[in-house]
């Protein structure tokens, strides 16, 4: 018989070291490996199974065509940039997002944070050149150090205890802001207002700005208050991270006493790389066994066939909400390469929810030097996604953005016209470069149009 409490024994699933892996540290010291997995296997979850099986019903109604997915927050956290004021700033951010989103997509919006545990990165080779030395590249503060140090580079165990204390305190606050008053939507429309007068591009956003007004006065003269209904001064947020270093995933891994199945509680959302996505692979084979909604980043190299395997290993039975594609294409290539993915896998029915990350396939290099994205080129690739949809007769499920609350100047571009020489005034990112709090909000403003075009009866059941 289940107890009354939702989370049991730890017995997560290891079949995952019996493959070739890759992107993974090579700890020198296995015995503190060993004992920091053993540490973290006996620490309580940081999020819980039915949260994770709520977060499977939205994207089940997502993928049905009845809602959307904003799914944003860091390229990477940073143990040296933790600050409250930091979480606050880009959980405002997302809400003014989200609002935008709803009321211009006319559906609700599944929020998603990239935060609570994005702490380690693939990299494109072992090792990086800085100021002249070759050093070990620098994989996610979960694994390593940034600092320009040979030292500071060897993968270091302990790192993963750090990372699970800083995930439990940032989802402590998520939940207090979520709860606690801080999601109103009133304040949150004040906020965007004053976006909107601030901005060079105003009059492109204040028809919007203004029908939301009038929506939330309409709905307090019908007694529809902050004080009346907790929808209007709460919200339901969930976590997410790319779960890459898989013997911190296995440790936080739990069977659920009601069901019996196994859950990575390290968050509510994980997803696969396009690295590290290979069907014969270790990251494939741990995917396999967990409950959770899972993404998979899907490059423009991307066959059909090997897409339909993919999906086939990942949700063999076709449940809704457990998959979600995330494609990052380019601007360029996506309207060469995606709509015959969308063929595929309308063909065979399945339930899928597509979403986009325009961020990373532009990625390019500055003249000043910086890696950085193009305001313009993040646009057109989620307009040609939202494009390619309608004409394929699929359904846009979502977006995935990196972005920051901060007033950074990472990206180029926007209303506020960030140049190649701004780049160096506020860059501040360690590893990809995020779109600010204008941009990004900008961002909703002008995609909120297509989202509403998107058509329901398009989605793929």
């Amino acid at each position: 018989m289940p107890t009354n409490d939702s989370i049991t024994s730890h017995s997560a699933p290891a079949s995952w070291r019996d493959f070739p892996i890759s992107q993974q540290p090579d700890y020198p010291d296995q015995a503190r490996l060993q004992d920091v997995e053993k540490q973290l296997r006996a620490l309580p979850p940081l999020v819980f199974a039915q949260e994770i099986r709520d977060l499977k019903q939205s994207l089940a109604n997502v993928a049905a065509g009845k809602g959307f997915v904003l799914q944003a927050g860091d390229c990477a956290e940073s143990f040296a940039e933790f600050s409250a004021n930091k979480i606050r700033d880009t959980f405002k951010v997302l809400l003014q997002m989200a609002v935008v989103l709803t009321f211009g997509g006319r559906r609700p919006v599944t929020k998603i944070a990239r935060m609570a545990g994005q702490f380690a990165k693939p990299r494109s080779a072992d090792f990086e050149e800085i100021d002249g030395r070759s050093l070990p590249s620098f994989r996610g503060d979960i694994i390593n150090a940034a600092d320009a140090d040979p030292e500071a580079r060897i993968p270091d165990p302990e790192r993963m205890l750090r990372a699970y204390n800083q995930s439990a305190s940032t989802l402590n606050l998520l939940r207090a802001f979520a709860q606690g008053g801080f999601a109103d939507l009133h304040q949150v429309h004040r906020w965007n207002l004053s976006f909107v007068e601030a901005s060079p591009s105003k009059d492109r956003y204040q028809k919007l700005s203004e029908r939301i007004e009038d929506a939330l006065g309409f709905m307090e003269v019908c007694g529809i208050t902050s004080q009346t209904s907790p929808l209007i001064r709460e919200t339901q947020l969930f976590t997410s991270h790319e779960a890459l270093l898989l013997n911190y995933e296995e440790a936080l891994s739990r069977i659920d006493s009601f069901t019996g199945r196994c859950y990575n509680c390290s968050a509510h959302f994980v997803w696969i790389g396009e690295r590290t996505r290979q069907l014969d692979h270790a990251h494939v084979e741990f995917f396999k066994q967990i409950e959770n909604p899972i993404g998979v980043k899907i490059g423009p190299a991307t066959k059909s066939d090997d897409l339909l395997r993919l999906i086939d290993a990942l949700n063999p039975t076709n449940e809704p909400g457990r998959l979600t594609l995330i494609t990052r294409m380019g601007a360029d290539r996506l309207p060469e390469v995606l709509p015959g993915l969308i063929r595929a896998v309308n063909k065979q029915g399945l339930d899928v929810v597509w979403s986009s990350d325009p961020m990373h396939g532009n990625t390019v290099k500055s003249v000043s030097g910086f890696k950085t994205r193009q305001f313009d080129d993040i646009l057109r690739e989620l307009n040609r996604f939202f494009e390619v949809h309608q004409a394929e007769g699929s359904y846009p499920g979502g977006i995935h953005l990196e972005m920051t609350g901060e007033h950074v100047t990472e990206c180029t571009g926007g209303a506020y016209e960030i140049s190649d020489s701004d780049l160096a005034t506020r860059y501040l990112t360690s590893c990809d470069p995020r779109l600010n709090a204008d941009q990004v909000l900008e961002l909703a403003y002008l995609i909120a149009d297509a989202l509403k075009q998107a058509k329901p009866e398009n989605a793929t059941r």
